[in-house]
């Protein structure tokens, strides 16, 4: 009597405790296409937004270790804005490689040259350093002008 008690209050708890994590396949990711304008918008606050959809983290079956995004249209590249003095005194800064190789660019003159890595060098920062950041990167698609070849995805107005 009290072993058949116990197996009914063992088999009781295990059905009522058990709680199951579903992880997302591959599969059944559903990646959709957004279009992005980035004319009269704070740079910052921008590539955030961006980098969260290009990451997934909207979507409620988020997984931190699965490229789960959507791909992400900027257009207007050139026409975003920083706050504060950042249009004279913002560098961005590169290596060659060699020693003696330091290479540091104006926010002015890349604004002038190209406007798309001012985007991009932002999101870029705000992803993983890792193999899954540099997949991630390939689903942004930076245009310094108001056109952009991806009419065929149809992609959605993000509103940021």
């Amino acid at each position: 009597m009290l072993s058949g008690l116990l197996i009914f209050k063992a088999i009781y708890l295990t059905k009522l405790f058990i709680m199951i994590t579903k992880t997302i396949k591959a599969s059944e990711i559903q990646k959709d296409w957004y279009v992005a304008d980035a004319e009269g918008k704070i740079l910052g606050r921008f590539a955030s937004e961006i980098a969260q959809i290009l990451r997934g983290k909207h979507k409620p079956n988020f997984s931190p270790n699965m490229d789960m995004g959507d791909f992400v249209i900027v257009i207007n590249a050139d026409k975003v804005k920083v706050s504060g003095n950042k249009e004279k005194d913002k560098t961005y800064f590169r290596h060659s490689g060699y020693p003696g190789g330091t290479t540091f660019t104006g926010f002015n003159h890349m604004r002038r040259t190209y406007p798309e890595r001012i985007i991009e060098n932002a999101v870029k920062g705000m992803l993983p350093k890792n193999k899954l950041g540099r997949a991630i990167m390939k689903h942004l698609k930076i245009y310094a002008g108001a056109d952009h070849p991806h009419s065929a995805q149809e992609p959605k107005q993000l509103e940021i």
